[in-house]
């Protein structure tokens, strides 16, 4: 009988260890317009109103493209046209506030409203830029980087 308990702890732990993580949803697409896409592991889809954003998702918006999210803190992130936004990183406790958001801006607009990880832990939120990082402080602020080829 111990022996059987102890066989099937094994396979439910060999299964566990085996299944897919799901990733975390760190926010929505609260707007959208004109060519807006996610890109997330290696597969692009349209990001529509409504659109859950995940840490490690890339959103990119076309010429005629801009995109607002609101994350789960309620911070809120709009690139402009031809944007390239990484969200790098993004854990939150909506009990605590606690947690972290880094981003990057990898060229483009973004105009930046902090949301409560902010507001309780000023070093919890960061946009990288390719010349700067940026310490986000409870703020607002409006950033622009040039496309990193030319």
């Amino acid at each position: 009988m111990t022996r059987m308990v102890l066989s099937l702890i094994v396979v439910v732990v060999a299964a566990l260890g085996a299944a897919p993580t799901m990733a975390q949803e760190a926010g929505h697409v609260k707007v959208a317009k004109g060519s807006v896409q996610i890109e997330r592991a290696g597969q692009q889809v349209p990001a529509t109103v409504g659109a859950a954003v995940q840490a490690g998702d890339v959103v990119v918006t076309g010429a005629d493209g801009s995109v607002g999210i609101t994350f789960l803190d309620n911070s809120l992130l709009s690139a402009g046209p031809n944007s390239a936004l990484a969200i790098d990183r993004f854990a939150f406790d909506s009990t605590t506030h606690q947690g972290s958001f880094e981003s990057s801006l990898k060229k483009g607009t973004l105009a930046v409203v902090s949301g409560k990880l902010a507001k309780q832990s000023p070093d919890a939120m960061k946009v990288k830029t390719p010349a700067a990082v940026l310490g986000v402080r409870g703020t607002e602020f409006l950033v622009r980087t040039g496309d990193p080829k030319n």
